[in-house]
């Protein structure tokens, strides 16, 4: 039934959302990401030892601290999703601030079809940088899903949702203070190898010395020359040798973990 003459119908109620967030020592943007999702229902914290103020932070935002030992980003995240009350699921990582728009969005979501999901634009800085082009140009995640269709792959890095729909692109953004520096995005690249290495054995992949050059260029070259990252600059550089890292070095790993490649 229709309302009054003149008067708009209410938008459609959303259902409750849990935002659920993992953290270890996470201080330093965990205020804004915790601000950003004041509109959810719930907000749950599962933190793995943190000792900086990521707690103290947690408490002050009102938000339900839980403790679990770290398991591998994939797991992790299930954990916390498991801990929250509510089946729709909004995932953001403790350096991910939801914008305005973004906020606005999902708050106004009808969220009566529990088989969808939802994606959004992930924008990452570097510093006070925004890195606009090359292989993080046109980053997009699905952040927002209910939990008894969907779910992150267990995978101990670089995990993702596994959704059987395809995801809805939300309007606004999710800003990624991940980078204090270009040398932290170097480091990172060499810490997650390891990890990914041993995704890799798992799964029986294999991999052959000669084709690390090839592998390298073509992993440079297409994030700072076919996707424009040299415009950006020195983090567009950074970004694409970051590329030709993670192309090459779990596969070294491999090699040598095998003994090939050794004295």
């Amino acid at each position: 039934m229709s309302g009054p003459a003149g008067s708009a119908a209410p938008p459609p109620r959303r259902g409750p959302i849990s935002a659920v967030i993992i953290t270890r020592n996470a201080g330093d943007h965990l205020a804004a990401v915790l601000a950003a999702v004041e509109f959810c229902d719930e907000r749950v914290v599962l933190d793995s030892g943190s000792n900086d103020s990521t707690l103290d932070i947690a408490r002050a935002a009102g938000a339900r601290i839980e403790h679990q030992p770290f398991l591998g980003y994939g797991p992790q995240k299930n954990r916390a999703i498991a801990l929250a009350s509510h089946d729709w699921i909004l995932s953001i990582d403790a350096d991910e601030v939801l914008d305005t728009e973004a906020q606005t969005a999902i708050d106004r979501l009808d969220l009566g079809n529990p088989h969808a999901c939802y994606s959004i634009r992930r924008r990452t800085f570097i510093g006070p940088n925004e890195v606009r082009h090359g292989a993080w140009g046109n980053d997009v995640v699905v952040r927002l899903f209910n939990r008894t269709t969907a779910g992150f792959k267990p995978l101990p890095v670089h995990e993702e949702v596994e959704s059987g729909t395809r995801p809805v692109r939300l309007a606004g953004s999710l800003l990624h203070y991940s980078f204090q520096d270009c040398g932290e995005v170097i480091a990172r690249s060499v810490r997650y190898a390891r990890l990914k290495a041993a995704i890799m054995r798992r799964k029986g992949q294999r991999a052959a010395a000669w084709t690390m050059p090839f592998r390298a260029c073509s992993a440079f070259l297409g994030s700072y020359v076919l996707r424009s990252g040299w415009r950006d600059g020195a983090a567009g550089f950074v970004v694409a040798v970051a590329r030709a890292i993670d192309s090459t070095l779990p596969r070294a790993m491999l090699l040598l973990d095998d003994g090939v490649g050794r004295n």
